[in-house]
């Protein structure tokens, strides 16, 4: 994340399956829409009663956009991260518009109400020399082999 750009992480449920479109470049962008719902316990009644439902307009890039539209459907609770970013554009009239959107970094099944199962796919990496491995501390630190975690 840049300096100056608003973070926001964002809870609720998708109002349908996300839509996955590739760019001409063959860049992978998934668009979805989560509708984040507050609910309050009303002691009156003994009632829990949902209140005005805020829809946040997403967009996920490459791996992460292929990920969300493999995984995630329609009704789905979701925690979502990333930032907000104004889009502006003309009408075909010449009117000038603009839009509000989420460019989520990380999002993934709540498991609040819900278990589910995950198949973690990861290439197949060779072991490490001991002087590069992460997690060894007999070796000066080094610059790791990629920004992927070692775990």
């Amino acid at each position: 994340m840049s300096f100056g750009e608003t973070p926001i992480t964002v809870i609720g449920n998708l109002t349908a399956d996300p839509e996955l479109k590739f760019t001409e470049g063959g860049a992978a962008l998934a668009k979805f829409t989560i509708a984040a719902t507050p609910r309050t316990y009303d002691k009156d009644s003994g009632q829990w009663k949902d209140g005005t439902a805020t829809f946040f307009r997403c967009a996920a890039w490459r791996q992460l956009a292929e990920h969300a539209a493999d995984s995630l459907t329609k009704g789905a609770r979701v925690v979502a991260h990333g930032r907000i970013r104004q889009h502006d554009w003309k009408t075909d009239q010449g009117e000038n518009r603009s839009m509000l959107v989420m460019e989520v970094d990380e999002i993934g099944a709540s498991l609040r109400f819900t278990t589910v199962s995950i198949n973690a796919k990861r290439p197949a990496q060779s072991a490490p020399a001991a002087g590069n491995e992460a997690w060894n501390t007999d070796a000066s630190p080094s610059k790791p082999d990629s920004d992927e975690p070692p775990f």
